[in-house]
C-alpha cells in the first residue's frame, strides 16, 4: 500500500430538500466562497424545471438526471512494460455520482448568453430526458471503455 486511504468529509443535508447529493450539488457550484450564491442558483433552477415539468417532485427528476448522466465504465491509463494502456474499469456508484454531478456544471457554465439558474435547469432537464452534451460525455467514455476492452487484463 503506498498511500493512506482518504477520510471522506462528512457533507451535512441541505436546508431546503435534506438532501446530501443536493449539498455536494451546491458546494461543487460554488465560487469564491459565495455558498449563499450557489444555493440561491441551484434551487432557483429546481424551480424552473417544476415550472417546465409541472413536477412536484423536483428531487426525483434531478435524481434521474444524476443517474441518466453517471457512467458506468471509464478508462485510467496504466504503465505496462514502458507502452501506456487505457484500461476499462468500472465507476463506483460514489465517484459516478461525482462525475455526472461535475459534467453537468462544467457544460452550464460553457454555456453562453443565458443566467447560470437558467443554463444549469437546461443541463438538469437535458440529463433527465436523456439527452445533451452530458449524456453525448457519457456515452463518449463508454465508447472509448468498449473500444480498449481489450486491456481489461491490466485491470489490477
Amino acid at each position: 500500500m503506498r498511500r493512506r486511504r482518504v477520510h471522506e468529509k462528512e457533507i451535512l443535508p441541505d436546508p431546503k430538500f435534506n438532501s446530501r447529493i443536493v449539498a455536494k450539488f451546491i458546494n461543487m457550484v460554488t465560487l469564491e466562497g459565495k455558498k449563499s450564491l450557489a444555493e440561491k442558483m441551484v434551487y432557483g433552477s429546481f424551480e424552473m424545471i417544476k415550472e417546465q415539468l409541472n413536477e412536484q417532485d423536483v428531487l426525483k427528476i434531478f435524481h434521474k438526471a444524476i443517474d441518466n448522466a453517471r457512467p458506468r465504465l471509464e478508462v485510467k491509463p496504466r504503465r505496462v512494460g514502458g507502452a501506456t494502456y487505457q484500461v476499462p474499469i468500472e465507476v463506483k456508484q460514489e465517484r459516478g455520482t461525482s462525475i455526472a454531478l461535475r459534467w453537468i456544471r462544467d457544460f452550464a457554465r460553457s454555456k453562453k448568453g443565458k443566467s447560470m439558474t437558467s443554463k444549469l435547469a437546461d443541463e438538469i432537464l437535458a440529463a433527465y430526458k436523456g439527452e445533451g452534451s452530458v449524456i453525448k460525455k457519457r456515452d463518449d467514455t463508454h465508447k472509448m471503455a468498449e473500444s480498449n476492452k481489450a486491456f481489461a487484463h491490466f485491470r489490477w
